[in-house]
């Protein structure tokens, strides 16, 4: 049997072209489903798997920033929607 890999989420950023996908990495020899990142900077690549709780933790803090941005989001659709 081998590893499992489940694809969950694969993105572009805007700013830098960054794409970053997020995968669910099963060991065939069992254990916990780990969260991989994938991060490709042109050639070069960053991978790294975390445990459900980091992730819980990871997670929750990028959604408190980001709704903290939206204000400043907001602001800076409106200030396109005058040019």
């Amino acid at each position: 049997m081998s590893d499992t890999i489940t694809p969950l989420m694969k993105m572009t950023i805007p700013l830098g072209g960054q794409v970053i996908e997020l995968q669910q990495f099963d060991h065939a020899s069992g254990g916990m489903s780990l969260l991989r990142t994938r991060i490709r900077e042109k050639s070069r690549f960053t991978v790294f798997e975390i445990d459900p709780d980091s992730a819980k933790i990871w997670g929750e803090t990028l959604l408190s920033w980001a709704a903290s941005q939206s204000n400043v989001s907001s602001q800076n659709q409106a200030d396109n929607d005058l040019k």
